[in-house]
This record gives C-alpha cells, sequence and structure tokens, in this order.
C-alpha cells in the first residue's frame, strides 16, 4: 500500500503553552483512531527550528550550523507517516489531523519502489502531491 507523510506548520512564534489539555486530547484520540485503522506507522512532534542544526558539506569538510536554517515563517511541528490505499484517503485523514492541531498540514506520497529508479523528469508527472 502507499505511504504518505502528513506534515503539519506552525508559524515561527508558536507558543506551546497555547496548547490545551483538550487539544492534546483530539490529538490522542486521532492517533489512538489511526492505530486502530492501521494506517499509522510513524507521528511524532518536532522541536522548534531555532533548536535545529543543519549540517552543510562544502569542499567535502563538514559544516554544523544553528538553527533556524531557512528563513521562513513557519516549520514543521510535527508528522505522521501512513499508509493509505490511495491519496484520497491520506487527505482525509490529514484533514482530521488539521482539525485536530488546529494548524496547516500538506500531505504528499512517497516515492514507490517503481518510481526510485526513473527519469525525473518522469517521476515528477506522478500524482500524488497535495496541500490543505
Amino acid at each position: 500500500m502507499p505511504q504518505y507523510l502528513v506534515c503539519n506548520y506552525l508559524p515561527d512564534d508558536f507558543d506551546p503553552s497555547t496548547v490545551t489539555e483538550a487539544m492534546m486530547e483530539e490529538i490522542h484520540a486521532l492517533n489512538r483512531e489511526m492505530i486502530a485503522a492501521g494506517v499509522r506507522k510513524f507521528a511524532c512532534g518536532i522541536a522548534p527550528a531555532a533548536n535545529a542544526t543543519l549540517r552543510k558539506q562544502p569542499d567535502g569538510k563538514v559544516l554544523v550550523t544553528d538553527g533556524p536554517y531557512t528563513e521562513t515563517k513557519e516549520h514543521m511541528g510535527g508528522f505522521w507517516i501512513l499508509e493509505a490505499a490511495d491519496l484520497d484517503e491520506a487527505l482525509a485523514w490529514a484533514k482530521k489531523g488539521a482539525i485536530a492541531c488546529d494548524i496547516p498540514a500538506r500531505c504528499a506520497s512517497f516515492f514507490s519502489t517503481r518510481l526510485r529508479n526513473k527519469d525525473p523528469t518522469e517521476v515528477s508527472k506522478q500524482p500524488g502531491h497535495c496541500g490543505l
């Protein structure tokens, strides 16, 4: 079955103290529902972008840079890896995630094994990427 990445995004000035117990319970309930349905393969929250490091390899040397590593107004706050029958099913779960977390989400399919060794111009024409 295809796998999908569902990411949710937080504003860079997100204050974790604004997350209520009711919101956390809604997220936990969604995770329990995903597990019961057999679609959730992995899930986690991510530390703020300011805590991130970036590793580059210019000229064969490794450089470690403190975050944030990109100039944006939002960052990935967490994600789920889902295994779903098709994009429509993955989108239905992504919408539930956006509602439970009360933040935007993005859903994208992973390249299947049959696409990994194809010409990139052909792969880019494959369906499976969407935004919520």
